[in-house]
């Protein structure tokens, strides 16, 4: 990695004199201490309120799909807000930036938890994903500014330790609350996390300063990356349920394609942009936020089915599956500060290349399931996911921000999780879309082979869902051998849908190994740099 572009102080905002020894306000390990609970808090939040989602829908009487939308609503405004609220950080303050959104994503949160109904729920979901796009840029600025470049790999390390910690646990304590105090608890839970980090923030963030004090908000370009992130995430929350010929799914994609375009014409005419592309002549930074996409494609978009896997054909309970990927989840927050450590020694290529190559080969052992794999192979297949997901995420990021200005920190900051947002829903749609299609295709086959007669294409169209969920549609007064035998053909028409969809997984984890060679190599240094 090369030196980073701006020279970097220990002062809380990457500017003036480095902080005095011993004081505490102005520490960057202080720093990492304050935003800890707010990251954790939004960690949290990714994946506490699935395990609440059955309980809302008998609560609220909400449908499948409105209760996707309680966690499409959420990623919906945490994307097309990130890379606005990124400049925001830069130009009034991470700091303050970074407390208004632990305060409105804790209000938020309170407002879900007393709805009345759904579309109440939805909508201020919504909201609390735009208030999360306030904190996590300004969080990563924060860190940006505050740690020198040689050091840098540690702190975003633990960072990702702070992530993989919360994520691991949302599941286990989401299941605890709901069962002692109804879904609502798990929203609730949010204020007395978010009261520590607005008071650590308070008394440990250093006076807020603007990194980018002097430029302005670039409006048309706001609005042209809006709607083109919007209409983009739109369109991939939709293809799957609506089918990518269907005319929503068509438009969605071509308004994302047009305004998409548009913006790239319009960030090259003003002195200001919202967006500088000549941030992304840097190799690492533009390398580094293709190898998170595709990190985030073959994770989310994999995990996504994994569950199903679990729950569906190894009949496993919602907690031993929590606990089955806790030795994913946990590893990572066990695994990413010495990813950090070992990041700011040697730099960030070798790490990256070396956790590609890891999550690919822990991938193509998933792609191996079969119905009955026992917990130990599925076990070392996580451990090599976990550690090479730790390696990746914590290079990954250090490449993008840590070779952005101090000045961008906050826009680079939103562009790594916004690359990590598309990339997840860009799995979750396409790996989606190759294990209906493999159903679809391979189910007949397997029926015919049970000695059971072949379903229609109609039949296939209502069958392909619930199969793609690891489970089987029966027929009315089936006997016992015809059920076993419809669900034995459904389950390995689910495997096969796996099968391709966690190999597709791998090679793209593969390629992208073979990418990350083109980064840059070397450690970040604490000299003078290079403006952009």
């Amino acid at each position: 990695m090369t030196a980073a572009t701006e020279p970097v102080t220990t002062g809380a905002e990457g500017t003036g004199p480095p902080a005095p020894r011993g004081r505490l306000r102005e520490s960057p390990w202080a720093t990492l201490v304050a935003i800890a609970f707010g990251v954790m808090m939004v960690a949290l939040d990714g994946t506490i309120v699935a395990v609440a989602n059955p309980a809302i829908g008998a609560s609220l009487g909400a449908s499948l799909a409105e209760l996707q939308w309680v966690t499409h609503g959420y990623l919906l405004g945490l994307a097309v807000f990130l890379i606005t609220a990124g400049k925001i950080g830069d130009r009034f303050g991470h700091r303050n930036t970074y407390l208004v959104g632990v305060v409105g994503f804790v209000l938020s949160s309170v407002a879900i938890a007393l709805s009345a109904g759904v579309a109440m729920l939805i909508a201020f979901r919504v909201l609390q994903g735009v208030f999360g796009a306030l904190l996590l840029p300004s969080a990563m600025g924060l860190l940006r500014s505050g740690f020198p470049p040689s050091k840098l790999g540690r702190a975003f390390g633990v960072f990702g330790s702070l992530i993989g910690a919360a994520t691991a646990g949302g599941p286990i304590l989401g299941g605890i609350l709901v069962d002692a105090f109804g879904w609502e608890a798990v929203f609730y839970i949010n204020v007395p996390v978010g009261a520590a980090a607005l008071a650590l923030g308070l008394w440990l963030l250093a006076a807020n300063r603007a990194t980018d004090p002097g430029s302005r908000m670039d409006v048309p370009g706001i609005v042209l990356i809006s709607v083109a992130i919007f209409a983009l995430v739109w369109a991939l929350v939709e293809a799957p349920a609506a089918g990518w010929g269907h005319p929503v799914t068509l438009a969605s994609l071509a308004a994302a394609v047009l305004f998409g375009g548009a913006f790239l014409l319009w960030e090259r005419r003003p002195e200001q942009p919202l967006l500088p592309l000549a941030l992304f002549a840097n190799p690492s930074v533009s390398i580094g936020t293709l190898l998170t996409v595709a990190m985030a494609l073959s994770l989310m978009g994999s995990l996504f089915f994994i569950t199903f896997y679990l729950q569906g054909i190894q009949g496993m309970s919602p907690a031993r599956t929590g606990l089955q990927l806790i030795s994913m989840t946990a590893l990572m927050a066990v695994t990413s500060p010495i990813a950090g450590r070992v990041l700011d020694r040697v730099g960030a290529r070798p790490p990256t290349t070396v956790g590609l190559l890891l999550a690919s080969a822990g991938m193509f052992m998933l792609s191996r399931l079969e119905t009955d794999t026992g917990v130990v192979f599925m076990s070392a297949a996580f451990v090599l996911l976990g550690t090479g997901l730790s390696l990746i995420m914590t290079g990954a990021t250090a490449a993008i921000i840590g070779n952005a200005p101090v000045r961008l920190a906050g826009v680079a900051s939103a562009v790594q999780q916004a690359a990590m947002q598309l990339g997840g829903s860009l799995g979750t749609a396409v790996l989606g879309a190759v294990m209906s299609a493999t159903i679809v295709s391979t189910l007949p086959g397997h029926f015919a082979g049970a000695g059971l007669a072949e379903p229609s294409a109609d039949d296939l169209v209502d069958m392909q869902s619930v199969v793609a969920q690891g489970g089987a549609v029966l027929p009315e007064g089936a006997s016992p051998e015809v059920a076993a035998a419809v669900t034995q053909a459904s389950n390995l028409a689910f495997m096969d849908g796996l099968h391709l969809a966690f190999t597709i997984a791998a090679a793209v984890m593969l390629a992208a190994a073979a990418l990350s060679l083109l980064m840059r190599s070397g450690r970040m240094t604490d000299g003078p740099a290079v403006h952009i």
